[in-house]
């Protein structure tokens, strides 16, 4: 990218898109949110998370080699591959979302798929949102992560050394799809992967 003079550049810096502003919204799974409602703190079936950091998920096309004369090969595109989604989350006094966040792994690892009065796989599929914002707080650009679960709630640090700092901790989430559009644009379901 070249400009022809720094007025140029300043004008297209003003514009630029802000690492600070974004938001992330959830939904949890309704067992979860039952089970944490069960308790004295409120959790909102689908809620904007207290989030500190987090990142748009990159993703992969592998590649698949063909073995050609003289040693040579030919690329061909693989299947796309998505990485792993990781949040950072600051803890409020109450623990809400640390505790819905145990309550979900909770609920994935001890869920009977083969009883059929208990939940399925898909029940604890659910939708993640990622929105950059602009400075005025319309969304520049969204994300979502569909058929996301965590697979990992970080650990809670503590030290007398730490003044002046809000608890927090990460959660690693995995997911099937990762879908990409404008602030107007709404996402169209994506086909069921088990067919």
């Amino acid at each position: 990218m070249s400009f022809a003079t720094i007025s140029t550049l300043k004008t297209q810096l003003a514009k630029g898109a802000r690492a600070n502003l974004f938001q992330i919204e959830l939904t949890f799974p309704p067992t979860v949110v039952t089970t944490i409602s069960s308790t004295s703190t409120a959790l909102s079936n689908g809620m904007t998370l207290l989030c500190k950091a987090a990142a748009v998920p990159g993703f992969t096309i592998g590649v698949i080699e063909v073995p050609f004369r003289a040693g040579r090969r030919i690329k061909i595109a693989g299947d796309r591959t998505f990485a792993d989604w990781s949040v950072t989350i600051m803890n409020d006094e109450n623990h809400t979302l640390r505790n819905a966040f145990n309550a979900w792994v909770n609920y994935v690892s001890t869920s009977d798929y083969e009883s059929t009065s208990k939940s399925l796989a898909t029940d604890y599929y659910q939708t993640v949102k990622i929105k950059h914002l602009k400075a005025d707080g319309s969304i520049s650009r969204q994300y979502q992560l569909t058929d996301a679960y965590p697979t990992d709630v970080g650990a809670l640090d503590l030290s007398f050394d730490s003044t002046d700092t809000l608890s927090e901790f990460t959660v690693n989430f995995q997911y099937h799809y990762l879908q990409a559009g404008n602030k107007d644009e709404t996402f169209a379901p994506t086909a069921d992967m088990t067919t």
